[in-house]
């Protein structure tokens, strides 16, 4: 079996590759090398000079990842692609192929999975506090040949542990997680997620969350961010040391499980729910004819919002909706502007307010109902969602269009008022997130 023990350098930024260092390994000696800077054709971050030593100037004349392309396929070829923490140096030099329009495939093993399995005990397993804990000299730390030079012998070391044969063998199944997984993440970690759903917790080293996810499927979301190749993704797992789990029962509470979560912990790698939400409020006035108008604008722009959306293309269907339901014009909803009278092109029900055929009184009580059938909406309701298991249910409760929270409880239990649900609540604070998630649920009741 023949390896080839690869380490890559790169912009960081981007993951453009900087330098490359193959050393092709028997399993006794080496019988090849490679080692080359990259030009990335792109800008090298000071920080990351600082932690290499690569800066623009050198590699201003480097060959670029095309020019070299050829020859790391050839040293590769038939051969088990090595590295520490793989997926992160398997996955740039894929990137770097994709991007040239060619293909790399290769079977992979990570020295940091087999070091934890093979010499467990360890307090570190990053490259240099290990090679210093196994005696391994490690010259040029943080360049590709250095690097790549200790790892072939700490390769050589793992080769030669009891059992090394078969954890290899293991490791090698092509129906093993073990190359995919994080190489700080234990795979008995990994094994204990439930196929179900509900969200779940990445951990780094000190314990601390830094990010948070909901899932219909735990288990076969969590390997998704494992499978990422996106930079956030890459830097995410490299930090996962552990994963914790909460189970849902439904989507719906998954997805309020996760808000009160995030806001809790503020992860770091959960940006999207760092985002400001954009509301837009659907309201009412009446202009000087006395016709009662319904209109929308963005929400913090409206005192009294009559019902709250998140996006523009819902308000509008739902005022599409009222119009029909009330015989509404659409130039008055707002769904026509600058025009003398509605013309629509599938809302034909308008009674002639627009063209003065229709009682102005007539079609303001028409208004009014569809306004106070929006009110309504606001009313007590309890959402009943699927429990955690076979004899639980789950519920949503919203009081006075407030959320409250959410509850499980057993299905022999004797329910007879809203009221009694109050001990099975687990309170939450209401938010615009919150309401984000709640209204498709409440427009489709």
């Amino acid at each position: 079996m023949i390896y080839t023990i690869i380490d890559v350098e790169t912009t960081g930024q981007g993951n453009r590759m900087t330098e490359i260092s193959i050393f092709k390994y028997d399993g006794s000696i080496v019988i090849d090398e490679f080692t080359s800077l990259i030009n990335p054709e792109s800008y090298i971050p000071t920080h990351i000079t600082a932690l290499t030593g690569i800066d623009n100037a050198l590699v201003a004349d480097a060959p670029t990842f095309e020019e070299v392309a050829q020859d790391i396929l050839n040293i590769t070829e038939d051969t088990i692609f090595v590295a520490h923490n793989v997926n992160f140096d398997y996955n740039i030099i894929n990137g770097e192929f994709k991007r040239i329009g060619m293909e790399f495939t290769r079977k992979k093993l990570c020295t940091v999975r087999l070091s934890r399995r093979l010499i467990p005990g360890h307090r570190s397993y990053s490259l240099g506090k290990l090679c210093k804990a196994l005696d391994i000299n490690l010259v040029d730390r943080h360049r590709a040949r250095g690097d790549a030079e200790a790892t072939v012998i700490l390769f050589g070391l793992l080769l030669q542990q009891p059992k090394a044969n078969d954890v290899f063998k293991e490791f090698l199944n092509k129906n093993s997680r073990e190359s995919t997984l994080p190489p700080n993440l234990p795979k008995e970690i990994f094994n204990a997620l439930p196929s179900k759903a509900g969200i779940y917790y990445f951990k780094d080293k000190r314990g601390k969350v830094i990010y948070v996810g909901k899932a219909i499927n735990i288990k076969k979301r969590v390997l998704s961010h494992f499978y990422s190749k996106t930079k956030k993704s890459l830097q995410m797992v490299r930090e996962t040391r552990d994963i914790d789990f909460e189970i849902s029962g439904s989507e719906l509470i998954a997805l309020l499980m996760e808000d009160a979560a995030i806001k809790h912990h503020f992860p770091i790698y959960n940006v999207s729910a760092k985002r400001s939400i954009q509301s837009y409020a659907i309201f009412s006035y009446e202009d000087r004819k006395g016709i009662l108008h319904l209109a929308s604008n963005k929400g913090r722009l409206v005192p009294n919002p009559i019902l709250t959306f998140f996006n523009v293309r819902d308000v509008r269907l739902y005022l599409e909706k009222l119009c029909e339901k009330y015989n509404l014009c659409p130039k008055y909803c707002h769904l026509q502007e600058a025009v003398s009278e509605c013309s629509h092109y599938s809302i034909k029900n308008c009674n002639g307010v627009c063209r003065d055929e229709e009682p102005i009184e007539s079609y303001n009580n028409k208004v009014l109902e569809a306004i106070h059938d929006m009110s309504n909406q606001k009313e007590n309701i309890i959402l009943k969602e699927k429990g955690r298991n076979q004899n639980e249910e789950a519920f949503v409760m919203i009081k006075d269009g407030a959320y409250l929270g959410y509850g499980f409880i057993d299905k022999e239990e004797q329910i007879n008022h809203i009221d009694d649900l109050n001990t099975f609540l687990i309170p939450q604070k209401n938010s615009v997130d919150v309401q984000k998630i709640l209204r498709p649920v409440l427009l489709k009741i």
